[in-house]
């Protein structure tokens, strides 16, 4: 299950489960449908405490296509675990990730 609210402008999709396989196909749709809507876009990972590979390369994609129309994609409250391995993968160079 993935809030989505809006915020100053922005929308912000706060999954409520780890970023891993089973979850990604439906949050896909839900960025998909965000990112049609033409906003910025922030995802609150507070009940995030697992990324695997998948859910990094949803993001990747996510950040791509955000940036092709000019948007922007920023990550929230994340665990020092999740700031690490996005420190290690470089991702932190394309978007911004904050901490928890």
């Amino acid at each position: 299950m993935t809030q989505i609210v809006q915020e100053n402008g922005r929308t912000v999709v706060k999954p409520q489960r780890d970023i891993v396989v089973p979850a990604t196909d439906e949050l896909r749709q839900e960025l998909k449908n965000v990112i049609a809507a033409g906003s910025d876009l922030t995802i609150d990972l507070t009940g995030v405490e697992i990324i695997d590979s998948t859910g990094l390369g949803l993001l990747i994609s996510a950040h791509n296509t955000l940036k092709k129309i000019g948007k922007a994609l920023i990550v929230t409250n994340a665990s020092a675990d999740l700031r690490e391995l996005f420190k290690s993968m470089r991702l932190d160079k394309h978007f911004t990730v904050a901490d928890a």
